[in-house]
């Protein structure tokens, strides 16, 4: 089969890598892609969220299944559309993504199901915003209502803090039309891990757990990112938990969509806090994490395009899924500056020396007069796996020590946490 996937980033190209390896795919087109991809895939120059110009090439190339990558295109519809023109495409439907595309909704939708959750408030105004802060003080989170590339939640460990984010978000319009409202919640205690699903309307089959790593420093300090790193999978997210959040939050929420007419297919994200009276919801993504899926992926054992079949014919209740035994980890190096500001066209070396096992999967790159050099702010995402999670921490930052670009910083303790478990 002809399969296109849409996207360009660290994601993708893991995407890209899973999807070469079965049997039934022929040819994979990728768009826009990057200059990593290019060397699996043919890249197009079409931008994810244009869904017209992806359903023009998508038709002319009778393409056999799309696959869909980052959370704008799916909350601009493309599933809908293009499934209106008969064409297979994997992802949850425009409404049933806008659980990642509002957190304000997400939020109602679990308090009204009763599916765990942090306490909330939602404001239309940063003058209601302020004056609930002073009100109630802090610790507490506040969050950009709309998609910000996961920057648009800020942990405000004081009053000082929090007033100042919501001035960041409603009237500096840092994230622009995603600040338009912001939700306030209560700052929940505990240690956050990553739970993918398939689903298929119905049935849900969890992936490996995962731990993703938001905060740009070492021992979880400065500002909130795209995520710095994961590993999978995660130890505190222990049998018994999982049967909890299986029964408590992923069932419930699943139900809750199609009961509000937001039936969902495709892969839903859970990120939780598993704190001292259970895990609770801190988000709902309406597709692959990044970098989650790096990891997640190298360990799947089944051939990724039977699992999205099983999901687009409903019968996912009947698809085994296995999984590799040990661990993966993702590192991801940083440009300089990142997440703020940053430089690009940084020449990047030392892919050759690379061991062999480990996956660079390129996130921000391109090419130029021959080279590789950084186009992003995320630059690449250096993985593996190992028959435990200590000799997969060894192998991704031999990994990660054999390249260099200008500028180039990392977290140096990913996987830390399980380790310490």
């Amino acid at each position: 089969m002809k399969v296109l996937v849409v996207g360009g980033g660290g994601r993708e190209h893991a995407l890209v890598w899973k999807l070469r390896q079965s049997p039934k795919v022929k040819e994979i087109f990728c768009a826009p892609g990057n200059v990593g991809i290019a060397q699996m895939a043919t890249c197009v120059n079409i931008q994810a969220e244009d869904v017209p110009g992806l359903l023009t090439f998508a038709q002319q190339e009778q393409i056999d299944l799309t696959v869909v990558g980052p959370e704008i295109p799916l909350t601009n519809g493309i599933v809908d559309i293009f499934q209106q023109q008969g064409l297979k495409i994997f992802g949850p439907s425009r409404a049933a993504a806008e659980i990642e595309g509002s957190k304000a909704l997400a939020k109602d939708i679990m308090a009204k199901y009763n599916i765990p959750s942090a306490r909330y408030a939602t404001f239309d105004t940063a003058k209601e915003a302020r004056a609930y802060v002073k009100q109630y003080g802090a610790p507490c989170v506040i969050k950009a209502d709309g998609l910000a590339a996961g920057k648009g939640v800020i942990v405000a460990m004081d009053e000082e803090t929090a007033l100042a984010a919501v001035d960041f978000i409603m009237a500096e319009r840092a994230f622009g039309q995603a600040g338009d409202r912001v939700v306030i919640e209560e700052f929940l205690e505990g240690e956050e891990v990553s739970v993918l699903a398939f689903v298929d309307g119905q049935t849900i089959v969890p992936l490996v757990s995962s731990q993703d790593h938001k905060r740009v420093g070492d021992q979880d300090t400065g500002p909130n990112t795209g995520g710095m790193g994961a590993y999978a999978p995660a130890p505190v997210y222990t049998p018994e938990l999982a049967e909890a959040v299986e029964r408590d939050i992923l069932y419930p929420t699943v139900k809750a969509l199609a009961a509000e007419g937001r039936p969902y297919r495709g892969v839903l994200y859970a990120g939780l806090m598993v704190t001292p009276t259970g895990p609770k919801v801190l988000e709902f993504n309406a597709r692959f994490g990044d970098p989650e899926t790096q990891p997640v992926l190298s360990l799947l054992e089944t051939d990724l395009v039977d699992i999205i079949e099983a999901i687009l014919q409903g019968r996912l209740a009947e698809q085994s899924v296995q999984w590799k035994d040990g661990a993966a980890v993702c590192v991801v190096m940083a440009a300089a500056g990142y997440p703020g500001s940053y430089e690009k066209g940084q020449e990047i070396t030392g892919f050759e020396k690379v061991p062999e096992g480990v996956v660079v999967f390129h996130a921000g790159t391109t090419s130029r007069e021959g080279q590789v050099v950084t186009a992003g702010g995320r630059v690449l995402g250096v993985t593996t796996t190992g028959k435990d999670i200590q000799e997969a921490i060894k192998r991704v930052y031999q990994g990660v020590e054999s390249i260099h670009f200008a500028g180039a910083h990392y977290r140096k303790d990913i996987g830390q946490k399980a380790v310490n478990r």
